[in-house]
C-alpha cells in the first residue's frame, strides 16, 4: 500500500494519463522508498571503472553487434528531439550511447553515458530501471523519474531478449522532456525487436526460419512472428511477435514441433518454397486460426528433406531447384535470386546472367563480359548507382559459376560500425570476448568458403580493414580476432561501389594495392533512366509481386514512369509497383488512383518539365560526371535536384525522402554531402 506522502507526489505527477502507467510509476516509486532512496539527493553519478565497462562491453559484444546499427537508424528517427540513444546490458549498465551534440552536454550531468549504472536501485525511477524490473517497454516522462534532479528528462525504454526469453539488456531513447512525442516508444519497441530478430536469424541461420502473419501483407516487417525449426521438425525459437501470435511462451513453443503447432511438416514446407516465386504458404492453428507464412533456408542443407523430386523449370527462367533462400528484396531484385541446381545430377538451370537480358544494349555488353570471366578466377567490380542492381547481377554470377552449390555471403560496407566490421568479417575465436558465444562466432569471409564473397560499397571500408582484406585475398587464410592460427579459405570476390575509386586513391582513403586486387574486370550497370528496356522490367516485377497474376498498367501510368527520372533505380521502380499492386487489389489495369501522392507529384511535374537533354554514360568512363548538353545539367545535377526536392517536400526529414525515392538514408547524406563539397 502507499504511504500518504508516496501517494500524495503520486496524485501530482504528469502520468500521460494512461491508469495502467500511473500504476507501474506508483510501484516503482513504492519501491524505490523501500530502497532507502531519497527524491531530493543528487543520484549515483559514478561509472563503472573502465576495465570494468571493458569487460562487460566484452560480454556484451553480440548484442552491441546487432544493436549499433539500429541505434544509428533510431537516432535518425529522432533527429528533430534534443535525445540520444542508449544500449544497457541486463543489469542497467549502460554499454554504447549515439546522441545529438546539443543534448549530450545536459545529459553528460546525470550520467547519461557508457560506464553509468541506470538500475532502480542507482537512479530511482526511469524507464531503464523500470524495464529491468517489469521486463516490459516503460516511459518515464519528467516528474515521474523518482530523484527530482532527473525531472529534466523524458525516458523511452524497451528491454530485449534473446529467442529463448532471456534478457540480454535495454534500448532506450533519452531526451529533454520538452522534446515528448508519444510515437517515440513505438520506434523504440520497433528497434528492439529489429534487435531481437537480427539476434534470432544468428542464433538460427542454418534453421528453417518460418516467417508468419495472420495477414500476408505483414510478412516481412516488423509485424511478422518468426520461427526457427530445426530438422527434426522441433521448434527451437521464435521472436515476440511469434510468441504475441501464438499465445505461448518460450518454453511451451519448444515443447511444440511444425507439425503439431501448424499441421504442416517440414517436408512440405520445402516442396512448396522450393521456387522464390512461391506464395505464401497456408497454415491453421490448432484453435482454427488460419496464418500465412513463408520460409528462409539454404537449399543445399535442406533439399533431401523434400518430399518430391526437384528437376523440373519454370517458364518464367528459374529453375525449381533454387541455390539460395528466397532474396529478402522483392519483385525484379527478388525474382532472380535462384537459378541453378543445387546437386550435381540435377537437370541444369536457366542461366541466372540470362534472366537479366532484357533487351538493353548496354546490359547486353556488361553480361557478355561478366560470362566471358566465369570459373575463371577473376575478381569482379561491379560500378553504379543505388538501385541499379548490383547484388542482383553478383548473384547471378554466382549461381552460374561452378561455385553455385557454396554460399552467397553479402556484406555491405557501409551498414556496419567502424568499430565492429572487423569481427563480422573476420569473425572471433572461442573465448576472445568475456561471455561471448561459447563457440566464437565464424566471419563473414569464412562462411562463404566455396562460394562467393560480395562486398558491396567497398569504397565505404575503413583504411586499417582494407590492408588486412587484401592479405586475406593474397594469402588464402583468415585469422579470426583473438586467434593466432590462419584458416584456409577460397572464395570468389565480387564488389561494388558507386564511388570513384580512384579519385579516392589519389585522396589515399582508399588503397591502391586493393583496388588492382579488385579489378579484374569492372563493368557499370547504367541507371535506369539510361535503359531501353524499362516496361520490360515493369512487367517482371509485376509479375513477380502478383504471383504472376495478369495486371496491366493505363496509358497515363506509362507515360508517368516512362517521364520519371528514377534516382532510386530498379529498387525505387520495385517499391512504386508494389504499392500500386497492392492498391489495386483485385482490379486488373492499374492506374493513376494506384500511385502514391508523392511519385505522382514528382512524376507530373517532370512530365510537364521542359524536356532535358538524353544522356547515356559510357562503361569506359564510369568516374566521370556525364556530359551535359549545350544548355543541359548533367545526369549527377539531375538526380541532385531530384533528391533535394524531395528532401524539401518531407521537410528536411531523410527518412521520408529516403522512402518516397527507394533509396538508403545513407545514400541520400552522402550524395547531399557531395554536393555540398562541390560547392565548397
Amino acid at each position: 500500500m502507499a504511504t500518504p506522502t508516496l501517494a500524495r507526489d503520486h496524485a501530482a505527477l504528469p502520468t500521460l494519463g494512461d491508469p495502467m502507467h500511473a500504476d507501474t510509476i506508483l510501484q516503482s516509486h513504492e519501491r524505490c522508498a523501500a530502497l532507502g532512496l531519497s527524491r531530493i539527493d543528487r543520484p549515483d553519478h559514478t561509472s563503472v571503472i573502465r576495465s570494468d565497462l571493458a569487460v562487460a562491453r566484452e560480454r556484451n559484444l553480440r548484442l552491441h553487434l546487432h544493436a549499433a546499427p539500429v541505434m544509428e537508424l533510431l537516432l535518425e528517427q529522432t533527429m528533430a528531439t534534443q535525445s540520444m540513444v542508449l544500449l544497457t546490458d541486463a543489469q542497467g549498465t549502460v554499454l554504447h550511447s549515439v546522441g545529438h551534440d546539443a543534448f549530450l552536454q545536459r545529459a553528460s550531468k546525470v550520467a547519461l553515458a557508457p560506464g553509468a549504472n541506470w538500475s532502480e536501485s542507482s537512479k530511482g525511477t526511469n524507464a531503464i530501471g523500470t524495464a529491468l524490473v517489469d521486463e516490459l517497454p516503460t516511459v518515464v516522462h519528467a516528474g515521474e523519474h523518482y530523484m527530482h534532479a532527473n525531472g529534466f528528462l523524458t525516458c523511452s525504454a524497451a528491454p530485449i531478449f534473446d529467442p529463448r526469453g532471456n534478457m540480454l539488456g535495454v534500448l532506450d531513447v533519452s531526451g529533454d522532456h520538452h522534446s515528448y512525442h508519444l510515437h517515440t516508444m513505438g520506434l523504440v519497441k520497433m528497434s528492439a525487436r529489429m534487435i531481437e530478430n537480427h539476434w534470432l536469424s544468428d542464433d538460427f541461420r542454418h534453421a528453417l526460419r518460418i516467417h508468419f502473419h495472420s495477414r500476408p501483407e505483414f510478412i516481412g516487417t516488423l509485424m511478422e512472428g518468426i520461427v526457427a525449426v530445426g530438422r527434426d521438425g522441433k521448434l527451437l525459437g521464435a521472436n515476440r511477435s511469434a510468441l504475441d501470435q501464438l499465445r505461448l511462451s518460450g518454453a511451451a513453443l519448444r515443447m511444440n514441433s511444425l507439425t503439431t503447432l501448424f499441421s504442416v511438416t517440414v517436408g512440405a514446407v520445402i516442396d512448396h518454397f522450393r521456387s522464390p516465386m512461391a506464395p505464401p504458404m497456408a497454415m491453421v492453428l490448432p484453435n482454427g486460426q488460419p496464418l500465412h507464412m513463408r520460409a528462409v533456408f539454404n537449399w543445399p542443407t535442406w533439399h533431401a528433406l523434400g518430399s518430391v523430386t526437384i528437376d523440373a523449370h519454370h517458364d518464367d527462367g528459374f529453375d525449381a531447384a533454387t541455390a539460395t533462400a528466397p532474396a529478402p528484396a522483392g519483385g525484379f531484385f527478388a525474382a532472380a535470386a535462384g537459378t541453378r541446381p543445387a546437386t550435381p545430377g540435377a537437370s541444369p538451370g536457366l542461366s541466372g546472367l540470362r534472366y537479366l537480358q532484357t533487351g538493353d544494349a548496354q546490359m547486353e555488353t556488361v553480361i557478355t563480359k561478366v560470362k566471358r570471366v566465369l570459373n575463371r578466377d577473376i575478381s569482379l567490380l561491379v560500378m553504379g548507382e543505388t538501385g541499379t542492381g548490383k547484388e542482383l547481377l553478383a548473384r547471378a554470377f554466382h549461381q552460374d559459376s561452378d561455385r553455385a552449390r557454396y554460399p552467397f555471403v553479402a556484406v555491405n560496407c557501409a551498414s556496419i560500425p567502424e568499430s565492429l566490421i572487423e569481427a563480422e568479417l573476420f569473425g572471433y575465436e572461442e573465448g576472445a570476448f568475456t561471455g561471448a558465444r561459447r563457440k566464437g562466432a565464424t566471419g563473414k569471409i569464412l562462411q562463404a568458403n566455396g562460394g562467393t564473397l560480395f562486398l558491396d560499397e567497398i569504397g565505404d571500408m575503413p583504411l586499417m580493414l582494407q590492408a588486412r582484406l587484401l592479405r586475406v585475398l593474397q594469402e588464402r587464410q583468415v585469422t579470426p580476432l583473438g586467434s593466432d592460427k590462419s584458416v584456409p579459405v577460397d572464395v570468389a570476390v565480387v564488389s561494388a561501389t558507386h564511388r570513384a575509386l580512384r579519385d579516392m586513391i589519389s585522396a589515399h582513403t582508399f588503397r591502391e594495392d586493393l583496388y588492382y586486387r579488385l579489378n579484374g574486370l569492372v563493368v557499370r550497370l547504367p541507371a535506369l533512366r539510361e535503359r531501353s528496356d524499362l516496361m520490360t522490367i515493369v512487367r517482371k516485377i509485376l509479375r513477380a509481386e502478383t504471383n504472376g497474376r495478369p495486371l496491366d498498367l493505363d496509358d497515363e501510368v506509362i507515360r508517368l514512369l516512362k517521364a520519371y527520372h528514377w534516382p532510386g533505380n530498379i529498387r525505387q521502380l520495385t517499391n512504386v509497383l508494389r504499392t500500386a499492386a497492392v492498391m489495386a487489389g483485385s482490379e486488373m489495369v492499374i492506374t493513376r488512383a494506384h500511385l502514391s501522392d508523392d511519385f505522382l507529384e514528382d512524376a507530373q511535374r517532370e512530365l510537364q518539365a521542359p524536356a532535358e537533354p538524353q544522356v547515356q554514360a559510357t562503361a569506359a568512363s564510369p568516374r566521370q560526371p556525364a556530359p551535359a548538353g549545350p544548355d543541359g545539367p548533367t545526369l549527377e545535377e539531375l538526380e541532385l535536384r531530384t533528391i533535394q526536392r524531395a528532401v524539401d517536400e518531407a521537410g528536411g526529414n531523410i527518412s521520408v525522402a529516403s522512402r518516397r525515392l527507394g533509396i538508403s538514408r545513407n545514400t541520400i547524406y552522402r550524395k547531399l554531402r557531395w554536393a555540398g563539397g562541390q560547392k565548397g
